[in-house]
């Protein structure tokens, strides 16, 4: 087959680069191995978990917050046989949909395992091989796995193989108090399990602002998550019915089940980048420009494996600019607002600068907002009035640097922020920006009140002194 672009990998980056370049005239092809496409992402990542999150909050909803509002159900409990036919058909249908997109576009789906065999070829072991004028190169990334003895037990899996469970767990050890660990954390708790993480650093997403990380330790060890931060994994041992984890200076845990989310690792062996000319680093990943072009000029890189960001979303961005410029155009990344979202209960996101950052780089120069989720009527009359919205900008010229959300619908209310800090938005806009009432919407413009001192919804702030 001889195609305009051929992408490699049909995930987030590599479905939307197939899909851009087809509606820019090329004839585009993608190679994808699974039965399905869409990517970890799809498949067993972002969209299985969040339908999981969806009935972890139903569940505690039913059990918690409804009672509130006047609702009352008897014994709410969790149909786990349920909750899995619920994931497995949001995903059907997330698949299904990006292969509508691939007919309806005019992409060629090669199912297949692809590897290249030289700068314009690539062999498909199960399909018909691609010969191509471009290539984009989206094999994402994969699970770490460190060395700790023990950790081969078949009780020990990764995300994958966590969504892939018929039971839920009576103990569960997570190992790795990140994004994926916390998640799963927080939705395990609410189906049942007794949940305890093992985390190397002295806090959870160590790379998310403070105040974010401490308010979520606060909330995990109210819901009875055992933290232990600060404290390495040393062995495993399964008994052959449980395991024992060993951790820190003698210390240890019993479990069902380990959860092992340490990271992951570009996917960058094994598909014939060597044959294709392309450098590449196990770690790093693929290096390329601005662009996404390696140091092959036709051949591109976006997505996890090209080693900026590990997020879907960027993913998308990504794919786009690679297959703009495979197709002759003139595309760049740029330096755009990621926003962090992050599924935990309560929900975190968070974009630009977090306030260490901000005062790294600026000094004295930065000022922070915070509005409580408790002093917002939208909050307060859903019961879930836990969190705070906070702002962070730069005093100089009011520049707004930075926006971190704890608390209902961060992940969705984080989507203003970007767009306010990719338009170089200041504070002063922020806060005489006129947001509907009552809603949650209206933290973020209060918030903006607070760090310019002149909020109405919260009494002023008390002067230090001397």
């Amino acid at each position: 087959m001889e195609v305009d672009v051929a992408v490699l990998g049909g995930g987030p980056a590599g479905y939307t680069a197939a899909i851009r370049a087809a509606q820019l005239g090329a004839r585009a092809a993608c190679i994808e191995k699974e039965d399905a496409l869409g990517g970890t992402c799809v498949r067993v990542g972002c969209i299985p978990t969040k339908a999981w999150v969806q009935s972890a909050h139903a569940l505690h909803a039913a059990r918690e917050i409804n009672q509130k509002l006047g609702v009352v159900t008897a014994d709410p409990q969790l149909d786990f046989g349920a909750a899995n036919e619920w994931k497995t058909g949001v995903v059907k249908q997330m698949t299904g949909g990006v292969a509508s997109l691939f007919k309806a576009n005019g992409v060629e789906w090669v199912r297949g395992t692809g590897a290249f065999t030289g700068a314009n070829a690539i062999a498909v072991e199960g399909g018909e091989d691609v010969s191509f004028t471009s290539a984009i190169v989206a094999t994402g990334s994969f699970p770490i796995r460190p060395p700790i003895p023990g950790l081969d037990s078949p009780r020990c899996v990764d995300s994958t193989g966590l969504l892939a469970q018929t039971e839920v767990p009576r103990r569960l050890v997570v190992l790795g108090g990140g994004i994926i660990g916390c998640e799963f954390a927080s939705i395990f708790q609410r189906f049942g399990s007794e949940v305890t993480i093992v985390e190397m650093l002295d806090s959870l997403i160590p790379q998310e602002d403070e105040d974010a990380t401490k308010e979520l330790a606060k909330a995990f060890k109210r819901r009875d998550i055992a933290l232990h931060l600060g404290k390495q994994c040393t062995k495993v041992e399964d008994s052959g019915s449980a395991l024992t984890v060993h951790f820190g200076e003698g210390e240890s845990v019993e479990a069902d089940l380990m959860l092992v989310s340490v990271g992951r690792a570009p996917l960058v062996e094994g598909i014939g980048l060597e044959a294709a000319g392309v450098e590449f680093d196990v770690k790093a990943g693929i290096g390329t420009d601005d662009a996404r072009r390696t140091n092959v000029p036709h051949i591109y890189a976006a997505g996890d494996v090209a080693g900026y960001w590990q997020l879907a979303h960027t993913g998308f961005r990504e794919g786009e600019v690679a297959a703009e410029n495979a197709c002759g155009h003139d595309a760049a990344v740029g330096d755009p607002a990621v926003p962090r979202p992050i599924y935990t209960d309560p929900e975190i996101a968070g974009v630009g600068l977090t306030e260490a950052q901000a005062r790294e780089q600026h000094g004295e120069s930065v000022a922070v907002g915070r509005f409580p989720w408790v002093a917002n009527a939208r909050a307060v009359m859903s019961g879930e009035a836990q969190g705070w919205v906070k702002t962070i900008h730069e005093t100089t010229y009011g520049e707004l640097l930075g926006v971190v959300i704890v608390g209902p619908h961060a992940t969705d209310l984080i989507e203003a922020a970007v767009v306010a800090i990719d338009a170089e938005s200041t504070i002063e806009t922020i806060a005489d920006g006129m947001a509907a009432h009552p809603t949650f919407g209206e933290g973020l413009k209060i918030a903006g009140q607070v760090a310019l001192e002149r909020a109405i919804d919260l009494p002023p702030r008390r002067k230090a002194t001397a």
